[in-house]
């Protein structure tokens, strides 16, 4: 059963009613699942709310109120919810000045590989990138990726048992560790567990 149903959306009309609540709820909660990885990386660890506010915000934008247009969105943002043995998460690639994001973006080739999470005393967790599509080419990866971690029955148990979680990058042209994640993000991510 897919995480969000057609069912389970709101019209464009309801949408546009409840929009600025519902959105001021989305960003107070992707507070709790957001995570800076050194100064240039953030990860934003999506869930059924985060995904579901995309889906909503692409139907809105695109003005998209056909049945088949709605499940081409479900199709496409679903892959993209927690089903309880990962994390899933939205790397970003930040470099404010134009020049310096696009050296960079050549220089970080293949850093969507590279990222992982570490349950206290268990092995990394390397990220499965990009399922859906290829975000890279010959001259340079994207500024966004799109990454699930699957964790074991072990570290799922240990996370629920209080152990501290652990997130980095070891590329070639960045390496960033965060030893501790915040608790917040610590306790939010747990929900994805269930």
């Amino acid at each position: 059963m897919p995480a969000i149903t057609r069912d389970s959306l709101m019209s464009l009309e309801q949408y546009a009613r409840e929009r600025p609540a519902f959105r001021a709820r989305v960003l107070a909660h992707k507070q709790n699942r957001s995570l800076a990885l050194g100064d240039h990386l953030t990860l934003i660890f999506e869930d059924e709310l985060t995904i579901r506010y995309q889906i909503q915000e692409m139907l809105r934008i695109e003005k998209i109120f056909e049945e088949d247009g709605i499940n081409g969105e479900l199709d496409a943002y679903n892959p993209l919810v927690p089903d309880g043995s990962n994390f899933k998460a939205t790397l970003l690639i930040e470099y404010p000045d134009i020049e310096e994001r696009r050296r960079m973006l050549a220089r970080l080739k293949g850093i969507e590989d590279r990222i992982w999470v570490r349950v206290e005393n268990c092995e990394p967790v390397w990220a499965i990138a990009d399922e859906d599509l290829e975000r890279e080419n010959e001259e340079k990866t994207s500024a966004v990726h799109f990454l699930r971690f699957e964790l074991t029955s072990e570290m799922k148990s240990r996370l629920r048992q209080g152990a501290a979680l652990a997130v980095g990058a070891d590329h070639e042209n960045y390496v960033a560790e965060v030893p501790a994640v915040p608790e917040n993000l610590r306790q939010s991510l747990l929900m994805d567990l269930n």
